[in-house]
């Protein structure tokens, strides 16, 4: 039987990666977006369906499901939109803050709470959440983008208690750099001049070559979709996995000041 997935955040990087795998792999693919109707790609595939979805409006959010859940008998569902911010937490507006929060970890809870429902009386369903190596582990002037990634890795393992009751997964997926737009314009970076050394010496240490290809990191996601294992946390590539070894390695303190040293090792008064 053909399964379906259901896709934010899907019109670019790992987002439209995934629905593209998994329609190779011969699932139905719902892939939504903020605006379908500048897609060229996806559109053209067959079983591929595309709905607007804005994950930071509750009534938007509602009415996509709906159609959804009506047109298909979803299996998965891939909570993957978001975008990072990078910059010093004085440095950033209110308004960012809040657009951050809101697309990063409430449009994740807001479209996972819209589902329940469905799945519960399905007595099955997986959830995937795209996560980030940086909700395991810190970078220095990413604190606002940390706080929404590690929230959203204990609120994954916090829902796994009562989803489970009904026969529900849920899963998170935690990548390092991925060569897609993510360090385009899915990246909002905010100067301030008291840390523009820091900023300079961080973008050093996102050396593209650490970055893996979109693919590798779509295989971890059908992979957690599709191994039946009651797994939680899948880290997804070399580079994160080399990070978060040495963090458990070496523990949490110590991986604070080697972070700590590497960045801003030389810039402190």
């Amino acid at each position: 039987m053909q399964k379906t997935i259901f896709i934010t955040g899907a019109s670019s990087g790992l987002g439209k990666g995934v629905a593209k795998l998994f329609q190779s792999k011969g699932w139905n693919v719902i892939a939504t977006m903020r605006n379908p109707d500048k897609e060229t790609e996806l559109n053209l595939l067959e079983n591929v369906t595309l709905l607007p979805l804005d994950v930071t409006n509750v009534a938007n959010i509602q009415e996509t499901v709906k159609i959804a859940t009506q047109q298909h008998a979803i299996d998965v569902v891939f909570n993957n939109a978001g975008y990072g911010l990078i910059g010093a937490l004085e440095a950033l507006s209110d308004e960012q803050l809040v657009r951050q929060i809101d697309t990063n970890l409430l449009g994740v809870i807001r479209v996972t709470q819209a589902f329940v429902p469905y799945f519960r009386e399905k007595k099955k369903g997986l959830f995937i959440t795209t996560t980030s190596i940086g909700g395991l582990l810190t970078f220095p002037l990413d604190s606002i983008y940390h706080a929404t990634k590690w929230a959203l890795e204990g609120w994954s393992e916090g829902m796994s208690y009562e989803l489970g009751l009904h026969n529900i997964g849920i899963k998170t997926i935690a990548p390092g750099g991925i060569k897609t737009n993510f360090a385009g314009n899915a990246l909002d970076v905010v100067r301030h001049p008291a840390y523009e050394a820091g900023l300079e010496k961080l973008f050093g240490l996102m050396n593209p070559s650490n970055f893996e290809p979109v693919e590798w990191i779509a295989d971890v996601v059908y992979e957690a979709a599709t191994d039946g294992k009651n797994q939680l946390r899948y880290v997804a590539g070399e580079f994160a996995n080399e990070l978060y070894a040495r963090r458990l390695e070496i523990g949490a303190e110590l991986a604070v000041k080697e972070m700590n040293a590497m960045v801003f090792g030389d810039l402190v008064n």
